[in-house]
């Protein structure tokens, strides 16, 4: 078991590594270069840029060099805690991301405890009790919540928090609490602002993974084994949640590999509805700019989690299901 942990972790680096040449790659393919976008903005405002000018910023960002060059100097900055420097703020991009990436991650952290605490009993719940009143209104809700987007639902209910009850629901701080250093004060008002969106960004997920485990719970009542539980005498609550309920988690628990970073991208443009402070607003306006130090991070860091989400389901894979770990001995 331990070389299997060892062989994944490996790959999952070589994977990241190619995850950067390809995002590096693909925000270069656009026409034209962050100087060009920049003198476009100047000049719309009045404020033209000369040739010799930009010569200069193309030298000065290293952009008139070839593409493997930028992206040697890049990634070799990169293994060293160092993601550059970000052209249109002009600040290192640790310090532009700064706590936008860890207040993404807790609002993605959030929304997949919310995911799993939803679908996880109420698939269970609709297996056991199929095609009863309970099974069919979660069902209903399930197609209502994959079908419908989630930016959708964020705007219909800011419209009538604030139709009825006058309330702003965007955000995730208050207005004076924006620019206040952390305190327990703050924290305080982050937790009290962190559910609605974290419920909205979790609800297409959730649909999803109740119809996958209802389907895979109903699979494995049927079996043989259930039968001769049953007949044993076994209670039904130990009989369901001894071993079917485990055989099921199995594609319950692969979801984690595409599910945490699907949260995260999920949240870009929720967080452009909500008004949210994550790196979505950030990641869609450096790409507009193409601002390539600070795109080629956020695409990455995206990367990376999608390879720890595959790390992570793999783990959870071997310790739900004791067939696995036998392979792997």
């Amino acid at each position: 078991m331990i070389a299997f942990v060892v062989r994944r972790f490996l790959l999952g680096l070589f994977t990241v590594w190619l995850i950067s040449v390809a995002s590096f790659t693909i925000i270069q393919l656009p026409p034209g270069d962050f100087v060009d976008a920049y003198i476009a903005q100047l000049a719309a405002s009045g404020s033209p840029v000369s040739a010799t000018e930009a010569d200069m910023l193309r030298k000065l960002y290293g952009l008139g060099q070839p593409m493997y060059v930028q992206y040697g100097k890049w990634i070799s900055r990169v293994v060293t805690g160092d993601f550059g420097e970000s052209m249109e703020w002009r600040r290192p991009v640790t310090e532009v991301i700064g706590d936008r990436i860890w207040l993404t991650l807790l609002l993605s952290f959030a929304a997949l405890l919310i995911t799993w605490g939803l679908a996880l009993p109420i698939g269970i719940y609709s297996a056991v009790r199929q095609y009863s009143f309970g099974d069919y209104a979660f069902t209903l809700l399930g197609f209502v919540g994959i079908a419908v987007p989630n930016f959708l639902l964020a705007l219909i209910i800011m419209y009538f928090s604030f139709k009825l009850f006058g309330a702003n629901v965007g955000g995730l701080f208050s207005s004076e609490m924006t620019i206040q250093p952390w305190s327990w004060a703050k924290a305080w008002d982050l937790a009290k602002h962190l559910p609605l969106p974290a419920v909205i960004l979790a609800l297409a997920g959730t649909a999803q993974l109740i119809r996958i485990m209802r389907a895979n719970l109903l699979d494995e009542l049927r079996k043989p084994y259930v039968v001769t539980a049953r007949a044993k005498g076994l209670s039904e609550t130990r009989v369901i949640l001894k071993y079917p309920v485990r055989a099921a988690l199995n594609p319950f628990a692969s979801n984690i590999a595409y599910l945490f970073p699907f949260l995260v991208s999920g949240s870009v443009i929720i967080s452009i509805v909500l008004g949210l402070p994550t790196v979505g607003p950030l990641l869609v306006k450096a790409l507009v700019a193409q601002d390539m130090f600070l795109a080629g991070t956020i695409v990455l860091l995206l990367g990376v989690m999608t390879v720890v989400g595959t790390f992570i389901s793999d783990l959870v894979l071997m310790w739900v299901d004791p067939r696995i770990r036998h392979q792997m001995d």
